[in-house]
């Protein structure tokens, strides 16, 4: 799971950071901080967040893999803009 993948699902269910936060029983800072890519994520956690996530019916996909439903994929890692 990479944090353009958590901020494609959360922004497909229609939720934001606080709520994710609380469906993952992490802290708003845990979810932020990974997404904005200034600190990883302990295991315990990107699980947590994982599994949030897809209880709400989100698949992460790697590479190749195919959906089972309707959704979008990155065809290349996105540039961090400075």
């Amino acid at each position: 799971m990479i944090p353009a993948q958590v901020r494609m699902a959360r922004n497909a269910l229609r939720i934001g950071v606080r709520e994710l936060a609380e469906l993952a029983k992490v802290t708003p800072a845990t979810v932020t901080r990974f997404e904005t890519e200034k600190g990883g994520l302990q295991h315990s956690s990107a699980e947590a967040i994982r599994k949030a996530l897809e209880a709400q019916g989100i698949q992460f996909l790697d590479t190749g893999e195919t959906a089972l439903g309707a959704g979008v994929v990155l065809k290349r890692p996105i540039e961090k803009l400075e």
